[in-house]
């Protein structure tokens, strides 16, 4: 079994790595997170996470993000590989970590499962 660990190849930290999620239109709601997704190319998944200040202060605002890059470390090994997934959060109370695990369990196979459909129609 593989360590569940962070490392920086996992984490999306360049804006152009947003930028190309968001241009490739493919997103989903999940409660208070809005997950946009695209293929990377690599034998693993990468997060990146934006909060803005509508969220709240700046506690509130750490304490989700660091539950979310918890959940996805967690759950890195039933994450569909080679996506990219970019969490948007809008305004909400810290859910338990339990909760953002469902979340992005939740959401990230049916976007690489749109990402593989799409790739299949131009084929």
């Amino acid at each position: 079994m593989r360590r569940l660990t962070f490392p920086r190849r996992m984490r999306l930290g360049h804006g152009r790595d947003f930028t190309r999620a968001y241009a490739g239109q493919v997103r989903r709601a999940a409660g208070p997170l809005l997950v946009f997704a695209v293929p990377n190319g690599l034998a693993h998944p990468r997060l990146g996470l934006s909060v803005s200040r509508r969220v709240g202060i700046a506690a509130r605002r750490n304490l989700i993000k660091r539950r979310l890059r918890e959940a996805f470390r967690l759950q890195q090994n039933e994450l569909p590989t080679g996506i990219d997934l970019v969490v948007v959060v809008r305004p909400h109370e810290p859910l338990p970590l339990e909760d953002y695990m469902r979340l992005l369990t939740g959401v990230a196979a049916p976007l690489a499962e749109r990402w593989r459909k799409r790739g299949e129609g131009r084929a």
